[in-house]
């Protein structure tokens, strides 16, 4: 199994980070372990106070005007940054958006399959915005997107809510939503009701 010493010098080639002897100017701005601030010094003197507590000195700010350098447990440093990247990914994919486009004239067919398309990007918790095209003289019947637009609204309220209201930009209509739990939730109560009140109704005809 590869060493500690593997990983940590594969990480600065690959982030660019110079620890310790690596660091080459002679002054650097020193931080302390604790965040204090240390003054400038020279790089010897930054590297002697890391090695007297026993901790690594690292390059933080290099393009700084003296370079700002920090001691630190580089290891630690390490499983910081990797947690941060892994939560910044995991962030841009849920709010990635994905679009679906209508015509003003669609039919309600047509318009069931974009909606169903909807509901997949819904289920994998992506955002959709729901954008109607316009062409020519339809340009003067921006209330038809409107309505298509309050049609979706209708149709996916099980599963999503607005995020915005709807917003005209150039020959487009458009408006975002996003998944939503309680939506389910809800529809889910709804049915169960419904069921409820069919079964009493099937009782009811057998007495």
């Amino acid at each position: 199994m590869p060493s500690f010493y593997f990983f940590k010098e594969v990480f600065i080639k690959t982030k660019k980070v110079r620890i310790n002897h690596q660091i080459k100017a002679k002054e650097v701005r020193l931080i302390g372990e604790n965040g204090e601030a240390l003054g400038i010094v020279s790089v010897d003197v930054a590297l002697k106070k890391a090695q007297e507590a026993e901790l690594d000195l690292v390059e933080i700010a290099p393009n700084a005007n003296p370079p700002v350098v920090r001691i630190m447990d580089f290891g630690k440093y390490m499983y910081e940054m990797t947690k941060k990247e892994k939560t910044a990914k995991k962030k841009q994919h849920q709010t990635e958006i994905k679009e679906i486009h209508f015509r003003p004239s669609i039919f309600e067919h047509d318009l069931d399959i974009k909606i169903n398309q909807a509901r997949k990007f819904f289920e994998k918790k992506n955002k959709v915005r729901f954008v109607v095209i316009f062409r020519g003289r339809e340009m003067q019947h921006f209330d038809d997107g409107l309505k298509i637009l309050e049609k979706v609204k209708e149709k996916i309220s099980d599963i999503a809510i607005e995020d915005s209201k709807p917003k005209i930009e150039g020959r487009r209509i458009y408006q975002i939503f996003s998944f939503s739990k309680e939506g389910l939730k809800k529809k889910k109560k709804e049915e169960e009701q419904n069921a409820k009140v069919e079964n009493e109704k099937d009782g009811s005809k057998e007495i």
